[in-house]
């Protein structure tokens, strides 16, 4: 492992009795940068960070976080990390200012260091003017903006998110993403688990697809995004029986794949292999054919495309492994 990555896994497997929910997954995280981490629910996301948090011990591979074995160093990992899981944990029952005492005590920062930590952190997360209430009279978004800054309490180098937008308002979501923004400026590492794309794309520096245990891809999220293919032009007609005649015009310029015809919405799409200059031919085809458009649009691909493409493509790949036990149980 380089000295100058903050996470690190090999082979990492995490299996129980009745099934095996990480077949041998493989991240390194440079010091300093963020790790978005995309996957459908049950895909092994949390019990990924689950292990390297130190809240379970993988039964294969091995991991480190801050230079430290997760297994055989946990204690020295706990010192340098920071969780925030999918819920809250906070004490509803006490206040905001409380919550961020108590835990500053319990890091052994002192009555006095924990207060100062407190007020500073409460500010930073806009939170002052609701430190002395309640915790159960916060919204939902300021819970989550709490349960962050008890994460930071002890200056972590690392820190886990665990889909930690799940419910809040976008207002809230943007506000959680500039404190994100932040931290990572100061220098923390941030793996982020989430299955809002919009957020990975926003956030990570880095993002790695997992789908059924394993990582199924792994880059940049333009890099990513170009592997799914070009752009893709979608045109709208005035009326649907020209659907017939613009899917031909642009089939006849082969700029790709066969046009995809949606006859709800009366659009034709087609993938592009040279950007604008193939946009000027399609309209110039599409006025020879008498074609009246009402729409013409061009479609990049997006982390939704490069999540639904990779996740489709790995079952489609998984599918005849799983065919004869599937016949067999037909029988």
């Amino acid at each position: 492992m380089q000295t100058d990555t903050a996470i690190y896994a090999e082979g990492l497997g995490k299996a129980y009795r009745s099934h095996t929910a990480l077949h041998g997954i493989d991240l390194a995280v440079p010091a300093g940068s963020v790790l978005g981490v995309l996957g459908p629910n049950g895909a092994g996301k949390t019990t990924t960070v689950r292990i390297l948090a130190t809240l379970l011990e993988p039964t294969s591979g091995r991991a480190f976080v801050a230079g430290h074995d997760v297994v055989r160093q946990s204690r020295e990992v706990r010192r340098r990390i920071g969780l925030a899981g999918q819920y809250a944990a906070v004490d509803e029952m006490l206040t905001g200012r409380e919550n961020m005492v108590l835990l500053g005590r319990l890091l052994r920062l002192g009555k006095r260091g924990s207060a100062h930590r407190a007020a500073q952190l409460l500010d930073r997360f806009g939170l002052t003017e609701a430190a002395d209430r309640p915790v159960s009279t916060y919204s939902g978004g300021m819970r989550r903006r709490l349960d962050l800054a008890t994460c930071v309490i002890g200056e972590p180098e690392v820190l886990f998110l665990d889909e930690p937008t799940t419910g809040l308002d976008p207002s809230s979501r943007v506000i959680l993403w500039d404190i994100v923004r932040s931290l990572v400026a100061e220098g923390v590492t941030l793996l982020l688990t989430t299955q809002y794309l919009e957020e990975a794309d926003q956030l990570a520096d880095r993002i790695a697809v997992i789908d059924s245990g394993r990582v199924i891809a792994e880059g940049t999220p333009d890099a990513l995004k170009r592997n799914v293919g070009g752009e893709r032009l979608e045109v709208t007609v005035a009326r649907p029986e020209m659907l017939a005649d613009a899917a031909a015009a642009l089939a006849m310029l082969g700029l790709g794949n066969e046009p995809a015809v949606d006859h709800t919405e009366s659009r034709v799409s087609v993938q592009l292999r040279r950007g604008l200059d193939d946009v000027a031919v399609a309209v110039a085809a599409l006025r020879d054919k008498g074609v009246t458009t009402i729409d013409f649009e061009l479609h990049k691909p997006s982390l939704d495309d490069v999540f639904f493409d990779l996740t489709q493509r790995d079952r489609s790949a998984a599918a005849p492994a799983l065919a004869p036990a599937y016949q067999g149980a037909q029988r």
